[in-house]
This record gives structure tokens, C-alpha cells and sequence, in this order.
């Protein structure tokens, strides 16, 4: 031992241990979704299986500590706008004005009913009202990613099936979003919520920021974008300010009392209405994706904690699974029905909105860091997203795939 000391400076390998930790994340998830891929599964579902596998529930080689976070908690939060802002980029609202009200039906379907029924499963789990209507939340949000990459095999990406579900998903999303920042407002502790005129104040920042927002987007971010592009010589100015923008709308969305993401979902948006969508998009895109996203995939992981779960959390889980996916199929099927969709495709578009991925996850941690949800409802909704990653891509194969 004295002579591995002498060899080599101890406190100074303890002290750049997080290089250690990250060298370990960067390469387990691209391995892990590379094999996921490999099975039919898409990556989302290796990189969570990974954070779990290297958070303390089994090998215990990555540790996050609530009380005392540290920069992997930091780079995940990055992450987290970064990822939100892509999907505000990759966002095509011509594409869903198109389909704008069958999509808008299946969408509303898709959140009114698991919102309402995962609010009545936290309070038969004598969960307060809070953080029952966060549990209903939970389950509001649709992963776009997941449907798409299934729908592409199957040749029915661009049917109207399929540009429905996209729709639907988008606007799911930015309901589930609006959703969210109402609950925060009520459950933020600051007496905002609690009467009507706080209703009404919390109801008034949030239109003040969407209206907000949008001017910015409407009438400084494009001429702002076009003068980096001809007249800033830096090297990739465009990807710094694009970051840059992701970051400054989600610390105003902050100030105004809503989660991060909806700046940065918003931020993306507007930008997705400009020239630069496209180059952002890519740039961006292998930012996040080569670094801060595989760290947040791995800490979500790592939170969730499997190896403390009672036979109560057990139960709960299995119940909110299939609420989880009884909920949207019911809901998003019936909105198509009432759109004009026959039963089968009815049946297909419904399963289309199953996935929660990559939004419920960023939801689930907002919730676990601002103590709405504790430690064990966030491991059940990791599970959740797991499971409903796993079942959507055979339930849409069996509906749509010709015989």
C-alpha cells in the first residue's frame, strides 16, 4: 500500500474522480443503447437500464447524493434543456397545423384521462392532493421518438395515422408542459395558487411569459440569429448562441416562477420557425447527445433506486403501469374515433401515444428535486417509462403491419 502511495498521488486521483465517473457513463450508455437498439428496443431503454445497473441498487460505481448533488446533477440539468429544446427544434408546425384537429382530439383524449385517473390512484394511496395531481402528470407526457422510429419500419410514418400521432404528441407534450407549470405554481410553497387572486396571478405570469416568449421569438431572435451568422467570425457562433438561447429562456421561465424546460421547449420553437432550424438542430444535437444527455440518463438511473421497493410500491407500480397504458390507448383511441378514424387505426393511433420517454423522465426529476415525489414514486415512474417504451413498439407492429 506505501508503495502504490508513493507510485501514486491518492488525493489527487480522489479528487478527479468525477473524470473517472464520467470516462464510466459515456462509454456504458453508448454501449448500452447500441445493444438496445441490437434487440429492437430503442436506446432511451439501455440507457436507463444502464443508470441502473451502475447506481448503488447494483454495482454502485455512480453515487448522486440529493443533499449534495455535485456536478454530475449539474451536467444532467444541462442536459435536460438541451434535450428540451431539440424536441421545441425538431417541433414542424405546418406539419401539425394539417392534422390539427384530429390531433388535437386524440391529444386531449390523452391527457384528461390518465391525468384524472393517476390523480385518483395517488389519493386511493393516500398521497395529499399535491402530489396526486403531479402523479396524474406524470402520465399526461407522450414520447414523439419511440412512435416514429416504429412507424418509419413499418412504411406508415407519413400516413395519416402517422402524422396524427405526431401531432398528437407534440401538443401533448405542450400540454403536459402548461399542466406542469400550473402544479408547480400551486405546490411552489410561495402562497401563489392558494386563493383565487393567486389562481388568477399564476394564471397571468404564465400567458405573460407565453406572450413574452413569443415576441422575443417573433421579432429579436430571428434578425439576432441572422447578424451571428453574416457578421460574428467566431468559431460556431451559431451553436453557442442556440445553446445560449436554450439556457436564457429557461432561466426566465425559472424566474417566472415554471420549470426550466418549458423555456427551453419554447426557446427551441420559435428557433424551429427560423432559417436555422435545421443547422441548429444537427449542431446541438451532437452536443447534447455525445455528453450532457447520456449524463442525464445515467443520473435518472442512478436516482432510482429498485433495491428499496415494499410491497405497497410494488403494487402501485404494477397499477400505474397499466394505467399507464390503458389510459392512453382509451383516451388518444377515443379522440380518434371521434376524429373519424375506423377502429383499427383508432387502435394504432392510440397505441401510437403510449411511450412516455424522454419528457416524463425530465417531469419525474423536476418533481423528485422540488419535493413533490419522493425518492421510491420516482423509481415507479422509471419503471413506468421503461415499460412503456418496451410495449409500444409490438402493439403498434401488431396493428399496422400488413399481412
Amino acid at each position: 500500500m506505501d508503495f502504490i502511495g508513493q507510485l501514486f498521488d491518492l488525493k489527487k486521483i480522489m479528487d478527479f474522480h468525477f473524470i473517472l465517473e464520467l470516462i464510466i457513463i459515456l462509454a456504458s450508455v453508448k454501449i448500452a443503447g447500441h445493444f438496445s437498439k441490437k434487440i429492437g428496443q430503442p436506446s432511451v431503454f439501455g440507457e436507463l437500464l444502464v443508470g441502473i445497473l451502475l447506481g448503488p441498487a447494483v454495482l454502485g460505481w455512480i453515487t448522486v447524493d440529493p443533499k449534495h448533488p455535485g456536478l454530475i446533477k449539474e451536467l444532467a440539468e444541462i442536459g435536460v434543456i438541451l434535450l428540451m429544446f431539440l424536441a421545441g427544434l425538431e417541433t414542424d408546425v405546418e406539419e401539425f397545423k394539417k392534422t390539427a384537429y384530429g390531433s388535437s382530439l386524440v391529444a386531449v383524449g390523452g391527457v384528461i384521462f390518465p391525468l384524472i385517473a393517476g390523480f385518483g390512484v395517488g389519493l386511493a394511496f393516500d398521497y395529499n392532493t399535491s402530489t396526486s395531481i403531479f402523479i396524474g402528470t406524470l402520465l399526461v407526457a407522450t414520447s414523439v421518438s419511440i412512435s416514429v422510429q416504429t412507424l418509419r419500419e413499418l412504411g406508415k410514418l407519413q400516413t395519416k395515422e402517422g402524422v396524427t400521432i405526431l401531432g398528437a404528441a407534440v401538443l401533448d407534450d405542450v400540454l403536459g408542459i402548461i399542466i406542469l407549470s400550473i402544479v408547480m405554481g400551486f405546490t411552489s410553497g410561495s402562497g401563489e395558487g392558494s386563493s383565487v387572486a393567486g389562481l388568477v396571478l399564476l394564471l397571468g405570469k404564465i400567458i405573460f411569459f407565453f406572450l413574452l416568449t413569443v415576441l422575443l421569438g417573433k421579432k429579436v431572435l430571428p434578425p439576432f440569429f441572422q447578424w451571428i451568422s453574416s457578421k460574428l467570425m467566431s468559431t460556431e457562433a451559431l451553436l453557442t448562441f442556440g445553446i445560449v438561447t436554450a439556457l436564457g429562456f429557461a432561466f426566465m421561465a425559472e424566474t417566472f416562477g415554471l420549470a426550466g424546460i418549458v423555456g427551453s421547449y419554447f426557446a427551441g420553437l420559435m428557433l424551429s420557425l427560423t432559417q436555422y432550424r435545421v443547422e441548429l438542430f444537427e449542431k446541438v444535437e451532437i452536443v447534447s447527445f455525445s455528453f450532457f444527455v447520456p449524463v442525464f440518463f445515467v443520473s435518472i438511473g442512478v436516482t432510482a433506486n429498485v433495491s428499496n421497493m415494499d410491497t405497497d410500491i410494488l403494487t402501485m407500480m404494477i397499477i400505474l403501469t397499466l394505467v399507464a397504458i390503458l389510459t392512453k390507448v382509451i383516451g388518444a383511441g377515443l379522440g380518434a374515433k371521434l376524429a373519424g378514424f375506423n377502429n383499427r387505426s383508432s387502435l394504432g393511433i392510440g397505441a401510437g401515444m403510449i411511450a412516455r420517454g424522454e419528457v416524463g423522465l425530465i417531469v419525474a426529476s423536476i418533481g423528485l428535486s422540488r419535493g413533490l415525489i419522493d425518492n421510491e414514486l420516482f423509481t415507479v415512474t422509471v419503471i413506468i417509462v421503461l415499460a412503456t417504451t418496451l410495449v409500444t413498439p409490438p402493439l403498434l407492429k401488431a396493428v399496422f403491419s400488413r399481412r
